[in-house]
């Protein structure tokens, strides 16, 4: 009896064709994209920029040096400490390297001077590997620069590098300041599971009501199918909505989470996101066969998208397909967004294309899947 139940359900398994691909190949396809995700391994051409307040040949050595690094990217040479700060701020740049005035003068002296490398810290990957990069590439020039002026003053080499008291690099970790990991990922990972919970729900919206009897009792009713859609998508949207505010309190109000913007703000953000999540779940509904396909198609779309919307890996680290396909997704645009709100706030002219972007997401998705339901 058991061998004969065994051999009924392996075979119902190996006839549903849309489960027998995703369990031949739905791993293989993970790793694939997870690989190829992170497949940089090291960040590179980490943007970066440098104010030269010196303007000696010392200092200009030590920006050159920075620009041959191997891991940074010289993107910007701003004339200020606050022009520099304005483009952390909006992310432009990660890494931010002052150059002091006499820094020339005072690596010719032998004395010791301060380089300041203001860092990113509300991403801790880039965080890291930005530091580890910065202070290799500029305390090694630095000194040596220091050591070759002690010898040209006559030091022999083991007294130049005994005195050569070397080239301070103050790092400071911004938005983050004590790069705490709960910052940067609590939020983040509960957002994900949420996400993912109302990217399924929304999945059912079309196909869980045509696939019902009372499809045909809507339609001999004289129901408009814009009329049923509009109403079970509000309800879906509030419920989402429903759904994220005591997660709000608890991160915002009793674990101290930080939140640099207006709360009128970020829910708006947030309920756009929601409304763009939902239009894509109803694309996947609108083609679906029946409402487990359905179910299969949002699991697809809402598992590897926080994984390449670029918050936990840099978006620019991936491979150029990749970054392409996350940007068609509301994931990407939310939680990058949810990084500049919750550390930066850089304002809404830089906001908005955040904004613009969810809503176009979400006008395109509800067309499309209008003009499917409508065919059908």
């Amino acid at each position: 009896m058991i061998k004969s139940l065994m051999l009924r359900e392996l075979t119902y398994l190996w006839r549903d064709r849309g489960l027998r691909r995703i369990l031949l190949l739905g791993s293989l396809v993970g790793l694939v994209l997870f690989y190829a995700t992170y497949s940089a391994q090291v960040l590179r051409d980490i943007p970066t920029a440098v104010v030269d307040l010196d303007r000696s040949a010392a200092s200009r050595e030590l920006v050159q040096k920075l620009g041959q690094a191997e891991n940074l990217k010289l993107v910007a040479f701003p004339g200020s400490y606050q022009e520099a700060q304005e483009l952390l701020k909006r992310g432009q740049v990660i890494v931010a390297v002052v150059i002091p005035e006499h820094y020339g003068k005072n690596v010719a002296l032998g004395r010791q001077t301060n380089v300041y490398m203001a860092i990113d810290g509300s991403n801790e990957i880039y965080a890291t590997n930005a530091t580890t990069a910065a202070l290799t590439v500029a305390g090694t020039i630095s000194a040596n620069a220091g050591v070759k002026a002690l010898l040209s003053r006559g030091f022999d080499p083991q007294q130049a590098r005994d005195a050569y008291l070397g080239v301070d690099i103050r790092e400071e970790p911004w938005f983050n300041p004590t790069l705490n990991y709960a910052y940067f990922l609590v939020l983040a990972l509960i957002l994900n599971v949420w996400q993912q919970c109302c990217t399924l729900a929304a999945a059912t919206n079309i196909i869980g009501e045509t696939g019902r009897p009372s499809w045909l009792q809507f339609k001999l009713a004289g129901t408009s199918k814009w009329t049923l859609f509009v109403s079970k998508s509000v309800v879906h949207i509030c419920v989402f909505m429903l759904m994220i505010l005591p997660i709000y309190f608890i991160c915002f109000g009793l674990l101290d989470i930080p939140l640099n913007c207006n709360w009128a703000v970020f829910l708006l953000f947030t309920l756009l996101f929601a409304v763009a999540l939902h239009s894509v779940g109803t694309l996947a509904s609108s083609f679906a066969r029946n409402a487990v396909d359905s179910t299969r198609f949002g699991m697809i779309i809402a598992l590897p998208s926080f994984i390449i919307s670029g918050y936990t890996w840099p978006l620019e680290a991936m491979p150029a397909s990749i970054q392409h396909a996350a940007k068609l997704l509301p994931q990407t645009w939310f939680f990058q967004g949810l990084n500049y709100f919750t550390f930066k706030n850089p304002g809404w002219p830089f906001m908005r294309q955040y904004f613009l972007a969810l809503g176009v997401i979400a006008l395109i998705c509800y067309s499309a899947a209008a003009l499917i339901t409508s065919r059908k």
